[in-house]
C-alpha cells in the first residue's frame, strides 16, 4: 500500500492523466527497459516513465521451457490476482507464463514475474525501489476500475534498424509475429485486443465465432481504419528494413552473456568495482549479489544500452536518471495523419559502427478509449518456506533468501550463501482477495 511520490504524482498530472486511469507495459530486453504507458484524458493511452531494467536472464527469444533461464516475449494479460505483496524478492507480478499462445505451442514454465533485488534466472528484474512504483502504479490502475492490463515483452524495440540488424535470428518469424501487436498499439494508441488461433496471435479481430489456440481460426475481420493504418506501417518499415539490411552488420544470434543489464546499472557496478556490496543509484539500490551479464569476448554490437538520444532527466527519489520521453501528436484530426516519424534515427545509428540500436519516437494517436479485456487466470500458489515481509512496502529480510526458484539460476550464490533466484511466489491471502469479484 506504499503510496505513489509527489514526484509521479505530479508527472502524473502533467501528462493529463489520472492517477487511477489504466496502464500498459512495455519491456524491451536489448534496451533493458521497461516502459509504464497510461491512459490520459483523450482515452489514448501515452508515455508515463521509462524503467531501466536491472536484470534479466538468457538470450533474445521467448521462453520455451522450464529451466532455460528465458525471459518471456509476447502478450500477458495481468488481473490483481498475480500481484503478490508478499514476495520474498520485495514485491512481485506474476507476468501468467504460460499464457494461451504458450500453451497452445507446447512452452512450460511458472513463476515468471516482474520483481526486485535485481537478480533473475528467466524474471525481469527491478531495484527494490522500481518495482514498489511500478506495483503502486498497478495497483491504483485497478483501484481505478481496471479489470486487467496488458504486459507486451518483446526482444527489443521493433524499428526496422532492429529488425535489420537480427535478420538472421531463428526467432525472427515469430518476432514478425508479435510486431503486428506492436505496430496496432503504434498506429492507435489503444491496447490491441489479443486472440490465439492455429497457435498464433490474432490481433483487433471482430468475430461472431470462437477463438481456440489450437484451432482453425473463425472468420474475422479487423476495423478497415487499424488495418489500413497498419498494412502501411508494415510497408515502410518492411521497405526501411530492407534497405537497412544492405548496409548493417547482423548481430550475432547469441551473444553468450546470459541477459542484459542497463547501462546506468552496469556503470554503476563497474564504478564500485563490481558486485559484493550495497550500490546505491539514482533509480535503486543494487544488491551486493547480484551477478551481471559477462562481456562477450568479441562482438560487434552492444547488447546494452540507454533509453534513446531524445532522452530527458527524471528525478527518482531526489536523483536524476535518463528515460525516454515521448513525442505528442497535435490536434483532434490527427488520428492516422502522423503514423510515421522522421527516418533520421534510422540512418544515424545505421551509420555507426557499433549498429546500436535506435528507439525511434512514437506520435500517439488521439481514439476512443478502449477497455482492457478481463483475463480469468489467477496466481497458482506455492509454499513458501520462510516467512513472507508483513507488509508490502517493508525492508527486505535481512536473513537469507530460501524460497524455491522455479527457474533455478547458475552460479548466482553469493559468498554469504545468499541465493538469487527469480521465482517469487504468491500466498494466501494476497493482493487478489482485495478483488475477489474479479477472478472468476
Amino acid at each position: 500500500m506504499q503510496p505513489l511520490s509527489d514526484r509521479m504524482l505530479a508527472e502524473i498530472e502533467s501528462k493529463n492523466m489520472a492517477k487511477e486511469s489504466p496502464i500498459l507495459v512495455r519491456v524491451f530486453k536489448e534496451e533493458s527497459e521497461l516502459e509504464i504507458w497510461k491512459e490520459d484524458k483523450t482515452g489514448r493511452f501515452a508515455l508515463l516513465h521509462t524503467y531501466p531494467i536491472c536484470r534479466w536472464s538468457g538470450e533474445l527469444g521467448p521462453k520455451i521451457k522450464q529451466g532455460d533461464r528465458q525471459a518471456p516475449e509476447g502478450f500477458y494479460t495481468i488481473t490483481p490476482g498475480l500481484m503478490n505483496p508478499n514476495s520474498n524478492y520485495y514485491l512481485a507480478i506474476n507476468i501468467g507464463f504460460p499464457n494461451a499462445y504458450d500453451r497452445a505451442n507446447g512452452r512450460t514454465g511458472a513463476f515468471v514475474m516482474i520483481h526486485g533485488d535485481c537478480s533473475s534466472a528467466g524474471c525481469y528484474a527491478m531495484t527494490d525501489e522500481q518495482v514498489g512504483e511500478i506495483y503502486a502504479l498497478a495497483r491504483e490502475s485497478f483501484f481505478g476500475g481496471q479489470r486487467s492490463f496488458q504486459i507486451q515483452a518483446y526482444p527489443f524495440k521493433m524499428t526496422p534498424l532492429n529488425m535489420a540488424r537480427h535478420r538472421n535470428s531463428p526467432n525472427m518469424a515469430f518476432w514478425k509475429m508479435i510486431k503486428e501487436g506492436y505496430d496496432h498499439f503504434e498506429v492507435t494508441r489503444l491496447q490491441p485486443k489479443v486472440d490465439i488461433c492455429e497457435k498464433r496471435y490474432v490481433f483487433d479481430a471482430e468475430s461472431s465465432g470462437k477463438f481456440s489456440p489450437a484451432d482453425r481460426c473463425p472468420a474475422y475481420k479487423v476495423p478497415e481504419e487499424i488495418a489500413s493504418a497498419v498494412r502501411e506501417k508494415q510497408r515502410r518499415d518492411d521497405v526501411r528494413t530492407a534497405e537497412l539490411s544492405n548496409r548493417t552488420p547482423a548481430a550475432p544470434v547469441k551473444t553468450g552473456v546470459d541477459g542484459g543489464m542497463n547501462a546506468t546499472f552496469l556503470t554503476a557496478l563497474k564504478s564500485h568495482g563490481g558486485p559484493g556490496a550495497v550500490i546505491h543509484t539514482a533509480v535503486g539500490t543494487i544488491p551486493p549479489h547480484v551477478n551481471p551479464p559477462h562481456e562477450p569476448e568479441s562482438a560487434p554490437v552492444s547488447v546494452f544500452s540507454l533509453a534513446s538520444a531524445d532522452s530527458r532527466p527524471a528525478s527518482v527519489g531526489g536523483s536524476t536518471v535518463q528515460v525516454a520521453s515521448a513525442t505528442s501528436s497535435g490536434g483532434v484530426g490527427g488520428f492516422f495523419s502522423h503514423l510515421f516519424g522522421s527516418k533520421s534515427s534510422d540512418d544515424q545509428a545505421a551509420a555507426s559502427s557499433t549498429a546500436q540500436p535506435a528507439a525511434s519516437a512514437s506520435k500517439p494517436k488521439r481514439t476512443a478509449t478502449a477497455k482492457a479485456t478481463p483475463s480469468a487466470a489467477g496466481a497458482p500458489r506455492a509454499a513458501e518456506t520462510k516467512t513472507a515481509n508483513a507488509t508490502a512496502n517493508a525492508a527486505k529480510p535481512a536473513a537469507p533468501k530460501q524460497e524455491a526458484s522455479a527457474e533455478p539460476e547458475r552460479n548466482t550464490a553469493s559468498a554469504n550463501g545468499q541465493l538469487s533466484g527469480a521465482a517469487p511466489t504468491v500466498p494466501s491471502g494476497g493482493f487478489e482477495n482485495r478483488f475477489g469479484a474479479w477472478s472468476n
